[in-house]
């Protein structure tokens, strides 16, 4: 049973879209990003474990689940998000905060940090890139191809490619698949979690996927890791199919205070495979720091 502060809300962005988000705990805020698809049960572990310590804050990325509609659907990018996230800050009376991104989060952090790093004490990237991994996902070079070839037949028959993607995701197989792709380790995460995540995404529009994957593909921010300021701390998956291990360790080479951990048998997932172990090297990373090697 939850014990610490709990409030949930929504706040106007700026080009009129609701964004949803909760807040847990109080103490220094620390704020949690998941990536494109993903959902607030994503954090579960991670939000039980810091409220007890901390102010932490999770929302839903615009056009995902509860922040829902988008008032202009051509503000699905990066950018868009950066704005949400500063007029989160902004409606908390937050001047900065420390925070954690998964998967597409590192993104989405490392452009907040180039356009805005004064709000941000510290960073913490779980599966994270700083580029395009999508070439080495699953050890193949053909999702990118496929990508676009499901986004121009979206294009041509939205209605039809929306209730296709529904019924393919909605499914126990699709549940199987997300997880045998490296999505998450079936040995140690809770297929619930699986389930959740599966019905979310089925729930969302196949236009929010396909704009924020494209997103995804189009960012390099290898220029913004050597002028990062702040500490930095790296969480890699042994195991992550989705993400390669080196697009995760080049963070650890590039950002000059930073820490880097591997966690055995983690998946793309490695917050939900092994809560225990990674709460504790994010605990300890707040409290302590990092010191330049």
């Amino acid at each position: 049973m939850e014990t610490t502060p709990k409030s949930i809300g929504t706040f106007e962005s700026y080009d009129g879209t609701s964004i949803y988000y909760e807040t847990h705990g109080q103490g220094e805020p620390l704020i949690l990003i998941y990536g494109i698809a993903c959902l607030i049960n994503h954090w579960h572990y991670q939000i039980e474990y810091f409220s007890k310590n901390y102010q932490v804050i999770a929302f839903d990325l615009r056009g995902h689940h509860k922040s829902t509609p988008i008032v202009d659907m051509s503000q699905l990018t990066l950018d868009s998000l950066n704005k949400d996230i500063l007029g989160l800050l902004e409606h908390l009376n937050i001047k900065s905060a420390h925070f954690a991104g998964h998967s597409f989060g590192a993104p989405v952090l490392l452009n907040l940090y180039s356009s805005n790093p004064e709000v941000i004490r510290s960073m913490t990237f779980i599966n994270g890139f700083a580029r395009n991994p999508i070439k080495g996902m699953f050890g193949l070079d053909v999702i990118e191809p496929f990508f676009y070839f499901v986004k121009a037949q979206y294009e041509n028959q939205p209605d039809l490619w929306n209730t296709l993607w529904k019924v393919a995701v909605d499914n126990p197989l699709a549940m199987y698949a997300a997880a045998l792709a490296g999505g998450f380790n079936l040995r140690v995460t809770h297929f619930k979690d699986i389930e959740v995540y599966c019905r979310g995404v089925a729930r969302m529009n196949l236009k929010v996927f396909i704009s924020f994957f494209e997103e995804l593909m189009k960012f390099d921010g290898e220029g913004i890791l050597e002028t990062i300021e702040v500490p930095v701390l790296v969480i890699s998956g042994e195991k992550d199919a989705v993400t390669p291990i080196r697009f995760q360790y080049h963070l650890k080479e590039k950002i000059k205070h930073s820490e880097f951990v591997l966690v055995p048998y983690g998946s793309h997932c490695t917050q939900l495979d092994f809560p225990d172990y990674t709460n504790l090297k994010i605990e300890k990373f707040l409290q302590q720091g990092v010191r330049e090697d």
